[in-house]
């Protein structure tokens, strides 16, 4: 289990890799909701998500040290994987299931990454199997998407920068997929504020974090529809992760594709946030409802990415 010591360690070794991003606030949306909303704007962090965060703080101590690193992503990590492992000097390949947008793809490539695409996140085990020979093969560091102890400590200075900026908030809603950044949040959060509750947002349908923090174990999903949230669409949650989840955190909901697209249509018409899918599904938990919030509590809401693909985006509209 990481503690909050290992956020602010965290602080330190990230220093230079990513931005600090700001509280934003909307008269419009919160007149329209009824609540009191800040939104920590992750979108505008490096790569376009809160994912380098994780990343630096795995990647940049292993830098000399070993001949390269390999991981499994649906865009943001890997997008973050190999900015980070540029910037070191370290060679990266990223395993993209079929389906993973297209700029995400673009994107790890332009920071010099090996994408090597294939698979399907409805049968993840030959994916896995297939990175981890590969990562026997030419020697490389496997770089969990989640479920490591840096990662998740990564993650969790989100959630140290929304203490610093407003030191009583009452509620923080988190996307969730793998857990890597609900964990760090909500570590972060119950630590310096532990009144404060924290909620996971993932997906209709296509949250393991839903199911396994209903059950209390790992559930692996086999079956998941699409949802344009693609980067929280998640098979899987981690052991690392479900234990951070069921000790620090509150609950854990699921919002549809429509509500996510009122919520997306909100952040970008008022707050005026390029913010993506997945990143506008906090703000579609709270307006549509899911969530236990009075209009005099202070509330973050994470808008985790925003790394939209612009060739689907008249369908979004529609």
């Amino acid at each position: 289990m990481i503690e909050i010591f290992d956020i602010k360690h965290a602080v330190e070794n990230i220093s230079g890799f990513v931005h600090r991003t700001p509280l934003l606030s909307s008269q419009t949306i919160n007149s329209f909701t009824g609540k009191t909303i800040w939104f920590k704007a992750e979108c505008f962090q490096k790569t376009g998500s809160f994912k380098v965060r994780g990343a630096a703080n795995k990647i940049k101590p292993l830098a000399g040290k070993i001949g390269g690193v390999i991981t499994i992503s649906s865009g943001n990590h890997g997008q973050a994987t190999a900015y980070v492992a540029g910037k070191v000097g370290l060679p990266a390949v990223i395993m993209v299931p079929e389906g993973t947008s297209q700029p995400k793809i673009d994107a790890a490539k332009y920071y010099g990454a090996e994408v090597i695409i294939g698979g399907d996140l409805n049968n993840i085990d030959p994916l896995i199997e297939r990175a981890f020979a590969l990562a026997a093969e030419r020697k490389l560091e496997p770089v969990h998407p989640f479920d490591d102890a840096a990662i998740v400590a990564g993650q969790g200075t989100v959630g140290l920068e929304i203490v610093e900026d407003l030191p009583e908030v009452d509620i923080v809603v988190v996307p969730v997929g793998g857990g890597g950044l609900l964990s760090g949040v909500a570590v972060a959060i119950k630590s310096l504020c532990p009144s404060a509750r924290v909620y996971g947002v993932g997906p209709v349908n296509a949250s393991s974090m839903y199911e396994s923090f209903r059950t209390g174990k790992m559930v692996n999903l086999h079956e998941m529809p699409q949802t344009i949230a693609d980067g929280i669409r998640t098979p899987l949650v981690g052991q690392l992760t479900l234990e951070h989840t069921l000790k620090y955190v509150d609950d854990v909901v699921t919002v549809s594709d429509g509500e996510i697209i009122d919520a997306l249509k909100l952040v970008w018409s008022r707050l005026k946030v390029f913010a993506e899918p997945s990143g506008a599904s906090s703000l579609a938990a709270i307006q549509s409802g899911k969530l236990p919030i009075g209009s005099s509590q202070r509330v973050v809401a994470i808008l985790s990415g925003g790394n939209v693909d612009l060739s689907k985006l008249s369908k979004l509209l529609k």
